[in-house]
């Protein structure tokens, strides 16, 4: 659970087949055009939340879909949502279709995973449907990530209220996927996919970053306090950045390797819409 030099530049390399994104925070809605009547603007953002157990965790995307309750226009939350509506409308967005590695998305970065306009009303659900190509690499072996059940989509139950109204019309969502989290691990090295998926937006939620040195010192941050547990896994720069955090006092644990001593740093605050930078961090053995 996941400073960016330039923040609408995106890198895409095409290999075997499939196509990985690496992609820094951007906003490419045209905000000078006009959103239909009856319709909405949709993006949604995929970024990681790391873990250090996997060189890489690829995961093949196919499509993504939206449930539009066309009766209700409020996108104020509801638990009582009626799923036999008439009036609940099923909308594709537009993505490019590939093998996503997730842990190129962490420490701030994410990529713009789908967009586009679809019915107005509140969302519902989101659907992402994957395809078989999806795989880890540990210690520079390659392993298939089979599905649980053998289920090909991930569904994301929503209440209503999460998306950002970042323009007339518009609408964005970021999608944490804590890696973490979402990968078993069982007997014989055979590792299954069991999505662990949050969703946030920025101005509604608290981040940390800094940079933590020396890089041979391989720190793994976890920020903690008594509801929650996000986790970091700094570049070779040093640098790592948490997105998504609730507002309240915080702890930072670098778990250091290589002889160096770990260390703790006490009542760190989080502001809702604030980034609290906690400068470098010299880790000494």
């Amino acid at each position: 659970m996941k400073s960016m030099r330039n923040l609408f530049k995106y890198v895409m390399i095409v290999a075997t087949g499939a196509i990985i994104f690496y992609a820094c925070s951007k906003d490419k809605s045209d905000n000078s055009s006009t959103v239909p009547p009856g319709k909405q603007e949709l993006s949604l953002y995929l970024t990681d939340g790391p873990t250090d157990y996997f060189d890489k965790v690829l995961i093949d995307i196919k499509s993504v879909k939206v449930l539009v309750d066309t009766c209700d226009k409020s996108r104020r939350r509801r638990d009582d949502w009626d799923s036999t509506k008439k009036c609940n409308i099923w909308d594709s967005l537009n993505i490019a279709p590939g093998v996503y590695d997730l842990l190129t998305l962490r420490n701030g970065v994410d990529t713009l995973l789908g967009s586009g306009m679809v019915s107005d009303g509140t969302i519902r659900k989101i659907v992402i449907t994957l395809g078989t190509n999806n795989s880890i690499v540990k210690d520079s072996v390659s392993y298939p990530l089979n599905l649980v059940n053998k289920q090909t989509s991930i569904t994301i139950r929503l209440y209503g209220h999460e998306w950002d109204n970042f323009s007339n019309g518009r609408y964005r969502l970021w999608l944490d996927f804590d890696c973490g989290r979402s990968i078993v691990r069982l007997r014989n090295n055979e590792f299954y996919l069991a999505p662990f998926i949050r969703a946030f937006i920025i101005k509604e939620s608290g981040s940390v970053k800094g940079i933590v040195k020396p890089a041979d010192a391989y720190p793994i941050i976890s920020i903690y306090n008594a509801t929650d547990t996000a986790y970091a896994f700094p570049w070779r720069d040093g640098r790592y950045k948490v997105r998504g955090l609730d507002a309240g006092s915080y702890s930072v644990y670098i778990n250091a390797g290589n002889g160096y001593q770990d260390t703790t740093i006490n009542n760190i605050s989080v502001a809702i819409g604030r980034e609290t930078d906690l400068g470098t961090i010299t880790l000494h053995k």
